[in-house]
């Protein structure tokens, strides 16, 4: 029944080796479920419900990529629009976090409906290669900001507005002391570094007595706190367009790019990353269908892992391995007493250490070229320092279409990046405030 499935001894592979890839790919991404509900439970939702929500939208995500789509990828939610969520969309802009949710299944049926017309393809194809980068690299800076924040490395200043935080403190030294069990752990190829790193800091702060110790394991919390509590119309009656525009962006280039970049790895996408390759286009449409279950549980958007190639490393090759993933996911549900005993310390860390992974796309920015370097470099700086991914967007692609005109170069702007910075446009007419 195995074979029949996931067709594992046809793309090279076996039912032991899968398993074995599917705990990989679980390691290096179980960080989110410490990390998800101390974000979004800023926002006044319930860190516990959060955390089963988190849990089971990974597991429901990884478990329709592996049946339906047969590919070796988890899901979870993702890094960046889970900050966006909750210190943008809620904290700056004022808005409930039912209406943030309301916003996210929005984004969810939008995305879905690209996928499905191919519209999704005529957009990633218009989008310059030197703005995607940059908004990988701008999240990440923005992701850094927040873990140094929390953690009190770097503090609130009248004078110079950010300044260095007591580096003697409980906070600052754990999160410093994380960062490098993480950092050398990973430079060690360790698989899980991240994860590890979490719990060692935990670990330290509650033998400190920072934080107290809730347990290992208990029956899952309920998650009726946060089930179904998103507010459609409310967002839909809110003038929360431009957030709704900025999640479906991010989360059309952060799962393409994702999927195209691990499939290529493991050797599913022999024809190239052509958009009428089944397993991709069912994969793009697992990734949607996440989002939208994600937000009726009670989470931000679910997206496609890259830490998915470490399982891909470990031989991973079928949804086996994804499938593997959502049944860790699940189990990891009754670990509620421990998720709730990690410290912002602790997670502080690994937000700092995926932000250095995400400025490696610095890299692929055409330097050389001022039109195509300056709107990445505004995109990349707006967001930690006007602490926003959606006035890091604006910015970027505003500057690009600008530049590009003003310079005699129009006709290299494609229509897609045209409509994105009118739509960002009428975004600071209608809505300057946001």
């Amino acid at each position: 029944m195995i074979e029949r499935i996931f067709n594992v001894r046809e793309r090279g592979s076996s039912v032991r080796v899968e398993l074995v890839a599917g705990l990989t790919t679980f390691l290096t991404m179980a960080y989110i479920i410490f990390v998800n509900p101390d974000i979004l439970s800023s926002t006044g939702m319930d860190r516990d419900a959060v955390f089963v929500a988190t849990c089971l939208a990974a597991a429901i995500g990884s478990a329709v990529m592996g049946l339906w789509a047969n590919w070796p990828i988890g899901m979870a939610p993702g890094m960046g629009l889970n900050a966006f969520f909750a210190f943008t969309v809620v904290g700056t802009l004022g808005y409930s976090w039912q209406q943030a949710l309301g916003a996210v299944f929005i984004s969810g049926i939008i995305f879905l409906l690209l996928s499905v017309t191919g519209i999704r393809r005529w957009l990633i194809a218009g989008i310059p290669q030197s703005m995607r980068s940059a908004i990988a690299a701008g999240i990440g800076m923005f992701l850094a900001l927040i873990a140094l924040k929390n953690s009190g490395i770097v503090v609130a200043n009248p004078a110079t507005f950010i300044a260095l935080g007591d580096l003697t403190a409980s906070g600052p030294l754990l999160t410093i002391a994380g960062f490098f069990i993480i950092a050398a752990l990973d430079a060690l190829r360790v698989p899980g570094a991240i994860l590890i790193g979490i719990l060692a800091v935990t670990a330290a702060s509650i033998l400190l007595g920072v934080s107290s110790f809730a347990g290992i394991v208990s029956a899952p919390p309920s998650v009726a706190p946060t089930f179904m509590q998103l507010d459609v119309w409310g967002a839909l009656g809110t003038g929360i367009v431009h957030v709704v525009l900025v999640m479906v962006l991010v989360e059309v280039f952060d799962a393409t790019g994702t999927l195209i970049g691990v499939a290529k790895r493991a050797g599913l996408l022999v024809q190239g990353p052509t958009h009428t390759n089944t397993g991709l286009s069912r994969a793009l449409m697992a990734d949607s269908t996440a989002i939208v279950a994600g937000s009726m549980l009670g989470t931000s958007s679910t997206t496609a892992y890259v830490e998915s190639a470490a399982g891909v490393q470990a031989g991973g090759r079928t949804g086996l391995t994804a499938l593997t993933v959502a049944v860790l996911f699940l189990l990891a549900t009754f670990l509620a007493p421990l998720a709730g005993s990690v410290p912002a310390t602790a997670t502080a860390p690994a937000l700092i250490y995926v932000a250095t992974l995400m400025l490696r796309e610095f890299a692929e920015i055409t330097w050389e070229d001022v039109t195509e370097a300056a709107p990445a470099v505004l995109t990349a700086l707006a967001m930690p320092f006007t602490y926003s991914i959606a006035n890091g967007l604006a910015f970027g692609f505003v500057t690009y279409a600008g530049l590009k005109l003003l310079t005699g170069r129009a006709r290299e702007v494609h229509a897609a990046t045209w409509i994105v910075a009118a739509l960002f446009v009428m975004r600071f007419v209608f809505f300057p405030e946001g």
